[in-house]
């Protein structure tokens, strides 16, 4: 990284610097919060689809982002990071098919 580039990004301010290096993460965050939510509010089938849409969509973004630009998501090889998450996400829609809907809107 050149001096030219820290400059750039001391100059845009710390909240924006994380934003633009760690929107994967936050997008999977924000998906999460929302599930907790509709949960909360007795949804519970929505909200543990929410759940697994979110494990998936951070499946996807680990697949198709490099290891730079994933931030946070990168734990392991890509590979595993993948393989792991999207058998999270497939448990996690299961789980919200099988929820009985009686009571729960």
């Amino acid at each position: 990284m050149s001096a030219r580039t820290i400059r750039r990004g001391l100059n845009r301010g710390p909240a924006r610097t994380v934003l633009q290096a760690q929107w994967p993460i936050l997008l999977v965050g924000l998906i999460f919060a929302t599930a907790f939510v509709l949960a909360g509010a007795n949804f519970w089938r929505r909200g543990a689809l929410l759940i697994g849409i979110g494990v998936g969509v951070a499946a996807a973004l680990r697949l198709v982002l490099a290891d730079e630009r994933a931030g946070l998501l990168v734990v392991r090889s890509k590979g595993i990071d993948f393989v792991t998450t999207a058998m999270v996400s497939a448990a996690m829609v299961y789980i919200a098919w099988t929820i009985d809907p009686m009571g729960t809107g």
